[in-house]
């Protein structure tokens, strides 16, 4: 047993393994937008993370280093979850990014439902629940995250009914009538009551959840709270709540004030032809991410000469993300498309129209970017929060930039400054971006100082103190920044302040 006094429980460890030019294996800190969220509530703490390696096990394959149980800068222990390729074929790529993912994303792509991969994703789960009942302590609390996971909270509780269970959710919850189509409708839903706190990007995600708890299982909420029958006939209560994630300001912050950073933001400037207006995006290779509607209305803008060619260059990133599932493949293979069209229309030799970097960037390079562009394109069809947002918004130290952000994101109602468009509008994308290349510096300064004020007084440690202290609250009370009114259009404390 372990005396740690926190459990993470996610699909992926903090770490990836990186294989130099001579074939070693080392272990680095994982790109992914959970780990940046999740992380830093283990600082200073000890604790556990619990996750599978990203690799399956293979016994035709040499095996993969050991991860070290602890390295230099992080206190808390690393324990894998080993997965072989049935169980990623099938709960990882099959269930979780086949079924869950495009439902959840209010169906953008359709959602294919296998009998066969919903029974991988229980047997994985009760992996991962069987690890976290071997590492924790008595008493100790548990943080489950997101939608791989979801049947853990209740195996979890079975198992450790002496445990604190959070459970959070960063990707949007459907509204009842998508999410009730799903025929494992039924055992979700009871999965993610297996935990004491279930939190939600949004009020409007935590308000979705309630209405399907009550329509499907007949459990009214009291307020934020859901009465769940347990054993013997007595009752426990879960508490539902809007929690809206964020990031670690402070770093990056401080990388943005790092002198070879603000050199290789200029560097960047200099190697795109110093053009009058830089456009960004930063994107898992996604098909919710609307990258390829972002593309067209910007290829759009050049052919009509609203923004010239000659001074305006657009870096697109683009992390490859799940290239086992065929929609991803489809939506690269479209971006690959429209980026080489744009390119041999547009171009010209040495300064093409759009830079594709199809590949995971590191953060301070990231961050140079980020200070290097003028304009930032966040253009998701739908997303839970979304955070590279965020990071801009952070990374901007000098104060000025612009932001063209999807008003289906979780974060548009947090960054009510920036320029907020219907990412299916393809004019509107195309007017958006005009007024933001068009604004003055005045009006750029003013937008971005309100979102910067913002997000120094909602960080990421805010984030995971918030839930965590509310997890650990004696009587679980609902806070007011938190609760859940679930008539349509109350916003939380947290809204109203927000939109002011």
């Amino acid at each position: 047993m372990s005396d740690d006094e926190l459990i993470i429980v996610a699909n992926r460890l903090p770490v990836e393994a990186v294989t130099d030019p001579d074939g070693n294996i080392s272990w680095n800190v994982s790109p992914g937008g959970l780990v940046a969220a999740v992380e830093p509530s283990l600082k200073g703490r000890q604790g556990v993370w619990i996750g599978w390696n990203g690799h399956y096990q293979d016994p035709s394959e040499p095996a993969m280093p050991p991860i070290p149980e602890t390295a230099e800068g992080r206190d808390y222990r690393i324990v894998e979850v080993p997965l072989d390729k049935s169980d990623v074929e099938q709960y990882y790529d099959g269930f979780s990014n086949s079924a869950l993912w495009p439902l959840y994303h209010d169906a953008i792509a359709t959602p294919t439902y296998h009998r066969h991969q919903f029974d991988a994703y229980r047997r994985v789960n009760m992996l991962f629940a069987q690890a976290a009942a071997r590492a924790a302590a008595p008493g100790a609390t548990v943080w489950i995250h997101d939608y791989q996971l979801q049947l853990v909270p209740a195996m979890l509780r079975s198992l450790r009914p002496d445990l604190r269970i959070g459970f959070f959710l960063h990707i949007p919850f459907p509204a009842p009538d998508l999410f009730l189509q799903l025929p494992w409708r039924r055992p979700i839903v009871l999965g993610i009551l297996g935990a004491d706190l279930v939190g939600f990007q949004t009020t409007g995600g935590a308000r979705n959840f309630l209405a399907v708890t009550e329509r499907l299982l007949g459990w009214p909420a009291n307020g934020d709270v859901v009465e769940v029958p347990g054993a013997h006939g007595g009752r426990r209560e879960a508490h539902v709540g809007a929690f809206a994630v964020s990031v670690d300001v402070e770093r990056l912050d401080e990388i943005a004030r790092r002198p070879q950073t603000n050199e290789r933001a200029a560097q960047l400037r200099r190697d795109l032809g110093n053009p009058k207006t830089m456009l960004l995006g930063v994107d898992r290779l996604d098909y919710t991410k609307g990258i390829d509607v972002r593309l067209r209305a910007y290829t759009e803008l050049l052919q009509e000469k609203r923004l010239d060619p000659n001074e305006t260059v657009l870096v697109q990133v683009a992390t490859p993300s799940r290239e086992n599932v065929d929609e991803y493949q489809r939506i690269r293979d479209d971006v690959e498309l429209i980026v080489g069209h744009a390119n041999g229309s547009l171009g010209s030799i040495g300064a093409p129209a759009i830079h594709y970097v199809r590949n995971n960037l590191p953060i301070e390079e990231l961050v140079a970017l980020y200070q290097a562009a003028d304009i930032m394109l966040v253009t998701p069809l739908r997303d839970g929060m979304n955070l590279v947002c965020k990071e801009y918004v952070a990374s901007r130290i000098d104060g000025d930039g612009t932001l063209v952000l999807s008003e289906f994101t979780g974060a548009a109602r947090e960054l009510p400054q920036s320029w907020l468009v219907n990412p299916y509008d393809a004019d509107g994308v195309k007017e958006a971006l005009v007024a933001a290349a068009t604004a003055s510096p005045d009006e750029r300064q003013r937008r971005m100082r309100a979102m910067r004020q913002h997000l120094a007084e909602h960080d990421v440690q805010r984030w995971a103190r918030e839930f965590l202290e509310r997890l650990n609250a004696p009587d679980n009370q609902t806070r007011p920044e938190n609760r859940v009114n679930r008539r349509q259009g109350d916003l939380t404390h947290r809204e109203r302040s927000t939109n002011g």
